[in-house]
């Protein structure tokens, strides 16, 4: 079971973070200032940090996020803030996130970025090839395979059903595949995604066969980790 610390001055928020984090299966522990919070980090075995941007006592996040990486400690850390600018972001993600997440938020949402967070940091070692159910994809010839027949895609499509496949199993939102795939935030609605998405589902569809692309609604998209 993975531990995870959450950084938070707001004891109902915390909570709130903490109980979504140990329903998906996580140990949490808590910390209410970034002093205690960077004290936490540096002396017990934590896989990943979610720290609110904004803290009380003299050390805001920023500042916590720049003490964990000057002492070496590099575990994956999720910044939470409710300053959504741009500029504020990149300040987060240059300090040494390795994400952002703009307040308010899901909780759907905060616990699949930190599915993702956990997973890169287990899977270091670049794959050449992905497998999922009968779905082949060689990121060297940049061929996808469904059992055995090509699938004919256009690079915009391969990233995307490479994304999908990083994350089987795992609901991302439109926002992630913005982030992820598109590389750059989306602070207006747009059916873009939706467009690729479709477009994807048909071109990956075999007579008889299971969609593998599923539509949660309300929520995002999950690939099936087996058909």
């Amino acid at each position: 079971m993975a531990r995870v610390l959450v950084i938070e001055d707001d004891n109902q928020t915390a909570a709130e973070i903490a109980a979504a984090l140990g329903d998906h299966g996580y140990e949490v522990a808590c910390a209410g200032t970034g002093r205690e919070g960077l004290l936490k980090a540096a002396t017990e075995p934590f896989e990943a940090v979610i720290l609110d941007r904004m803290l009380p006592g003299g050390m805001d996040g920023l500042a916590v996020l720049s003490a964990l990486r000057a002492t070496g400690i590099e575990i994956p850390v999720l910044v939470l803030s409710a300053l959504s600018a741009v500029d504020e972001r990149v300040r987060g993600l240059k300090a040494g996130g390795d994400d952002y997440l703009t307040k308010p938020f899901e909780f759907l949402e905060l616990t699949a970025r930190l599915d993702v967070l956990l997973r890169r940091r287990t899977g270091a070692t670049r794959e050449v090839e992905l497998r999922v159910g009968t779905l082949e994809m060689d990121l060297l010839t940049h061929t996808v395979k469904r059992a055995g027949q090509v699938v004919e895609l256009l690079p915009r499509e391969f990233k995307l059903l490479e994304y999908l496949m990083r994350q089987a199993g795992q609901i991302v939102t439109r926002t992630m595949i913005f982030e992820e795939v598109w590389h750059y935030r989306a602070d207006e609605p747009s059916n873009v995604i939706d467009v690729h998405v479709s477009k994807l589902r048909r071109k990956l569809e075999l007579p008889g066969r299971p969609s593998l692309i599923e539509t949660v609604r309300g929520s995002g998209y999950v690939l099936h980790a087996s058909d």
